[in-house]
């Protein structure tokens, strides 16, 4: 991207304004596109103005800092507003025109403006929505191809609605269930740190005038207390950047990011929601596609795209090769190893039936069933860890600080 200066003609006065654009002819219709009055001249700049040099950098901090998804519950109000308005017969391009002057969500705003737009143009709504899928998410772009596609956009919308509000709901029962547990950790972790910080150091110096062997626990616990007190603010500046960088490598390396993935679904309990998260959402969405009438193949392009592990989503990716083949939709599933000997035979009852989008109705309600369930519960899961935790640090402290006290008093007692 290059910085070209423009200057125009606006309301009889001359101005400028500076744009980032590929060519001259980009800038151009840029600014034409901005109703930035009479264009009188276009150049090639290398600097921006302090002023919006400054704005350049506070777009960069807020982007850097500021998640880039749109609220879930504003995002179910515009998506439910368009399903009524749909299904009352007003045409989908008014009714995007209309979420963009009436919604009060500044990035909703930004979104739809640029979708009507866009649709002014003569684009799809897919290929519109497509243009915001870390902003709106894969299971909307899925439902929204699937509402074209079928012509029942009202529909799609209505069933978008609905899961997006599932997924609200089950990300609200996740922060209620844990916060219990992080509380205790927290109260742990602080705890231990002014063990560390406050009282260790008191017998720092009781232990020196001993001279003497000290036991291991004790030694991890001085070893500890050394650290914090010298390096305490460069090891917290340390674990800061390793996040950051771990964070952008794994948002850069393909390989990174699939090695991650599938050791992440053999971790204790977070594998677990993972997994029975995105085949829940998986088989939702190729149930639906396929009771539209969307062949197959298509149908599981479109519903792995919402499959956010690499993994699983490679391993379904398969399925659509197999069927490709002429291998049955039952035996393509089960060279998948993801699901159960027994939705293998429902995949299968309904193949030979004729009724596959019922059972497949039943498999994913089965994967949201397993889903809720382990966030219901996730309390009783993380309780036994919790335990653990507590258990291994109070056990360090107490032998830390009472074994070289007790081996003091049997020497002064022999």
């Amino acid at each position: 991207m290059k910085l070209f200066e423009v200057e125009y003609i606006q309301n009889g006065r001359r101005q400028k304004m500076t744009l980032k654009a590929n060519s001259t002819s980009e800038a151009r219709s840029l600014a034409a596109k901005n109703n930035k009055g009479m264009i009188v001249k276009i150049g090639e700049t290398k600097t921006l103005p302090l002023l919006e040099q400054m704005e350049d950098v506070k777009d960069k901090f807020s982007k850097y800092f500021s998640s880039t998804k749109v609220k879930v519950p504003n995002l179910v109000a515009v998506v439910s507003q368009l399903s009524v308005m749909a299904n009352a017969g007003i045409s989908i391009h008014d009714s995007i025109k209309e979420i963009a002057t009436s919604t009060n969500d500044k990035k909703l705003k930004k979104i739809f403006t640029s979708i009507n737009e866009d649709l002014n143009q003569g684009a799809s709504l897919t290929s519109s929505v497509e243009s915001f899928k870390h902003e709106l998410g894969d299971v909307t772009i899925a439902m929204i191809r699937l509402g074209e596609n079928t012509g029942n956009m009202a529909d799609s919308l209505k069933k978008l609605a609905n899961i997006l509000q599932e997924v609200w709901d089950n990300q609200q029962k996740f922060k209620k269930a844990i916060r219990y547990p992080v509380t205790v950790i927290c109260a742990i972790i602080v705890a231990f740190t002014v063990m560390m910080l406050m009282v260790v150091p008191q017998f720092r110096e009781i232990f020196e005038q001993l001279n003497a062997q000290l036991p291991v626990p004790t030694r991890i616990l001085l070893g500890i207390e050394y650290a914090m007190n010298n390096y305490g603010f460069y090891i917290i500046a340390l674990l800061i950047a390793v996040g950051i960088f771990a964070k952008k490598f794994y948002d850069k390396s393909e390989e990174f990011r699939t090695k991650l993935d599938k050791y992440l679904l053999k971790v204790y309990l977070i594998g677990k929601i993972i997994f029975y998260a995105n085949m829940s959402r998986f088989n939702l969405i190729f149930t639906e596609l396929v009771r539209a009438g969307i062949p197959i193949a298509e149908a599981l392009d479109t519903a792995n795209i919402t499959v956010s592990n690499i993994a699983i989503r490679e391993k379904l990716a398969g399925v659509k090769i197999l069927v490709g083949r002429g291998v049955s939709l039952t035996e393509a599933f089960k060279e998948t190893g993801l699901y159960e000997n027994m939705l293998i035979q429902m995949i299968n009852a309904g193949e030979q039936s004729g009724s596959i989008d019922s059972m497949l109705e039943k498999i994913a309600d089965y994967y949201k069933a397993k889903f809720s369930d382990i966030i219901d519960n996730i309390s009783s899961y993380i309780e036994p860890i919790l335990l653990v935790f507590i258990a291994c640090m109070v056990i360090l402290l107490a032998l830390g600080i009472f074994m070289p006290m007790w081996d003091l008093a049997q020497a002064v007692k022999n």
